[in-house]
């Protein structure tokens, strides 16, 4: 198997980020869940260009972390009123996003 393959990123250099770290072409080091709740925040901040306001879950799968995280979806004055969105970030034991998906849009202020 290639280092393509495993990483998911086109084989790009991962130096600067936060997601696994390879030690060869067929093996990687697994991040901690403190780094897939960075990496997942990075991720949706990066994917959506919306701003995260933090982490609500994490939990290990099988395949490596299921990460929730709150962004806001869209400013609105007063920012009591503000629309938010949680989304769901995938990723794989070494950091490398395998999905995600807006699972509830709210307003800030209304609960459920």
């Amino acid at each position: 198997m290639t280092a393509e393959r495993i990483r998911g990123d086109g084989g790009r250099d991962r130096d600067d980020q936060v997601a696994g770290r390879y030690v060869d072409e067929d093996e990687y080091e697994e991040i901690t869940a403190a780094e897939a709740a960075r990496e997942g925040l990075r991720q949706i901040a990066g994917l959506t260009g919306k701003d995260p306001l933090g982490v609500t879950s994490i939990e290990a799968t099988d395949d490596g972390w299921l990460i929730g995280v709150e962004v806001v979806e869209d400013h609105r004055i007063p920012a009591s009123t503000d629309l938010l969105g949680l989304y769901e970030v995938e990723l794989d034991l070494a950091g490398s996003l395998l999905g995600y998906r807006r699972t509830r849009r709210y307003q800030r202020g209304k609960g459920d």
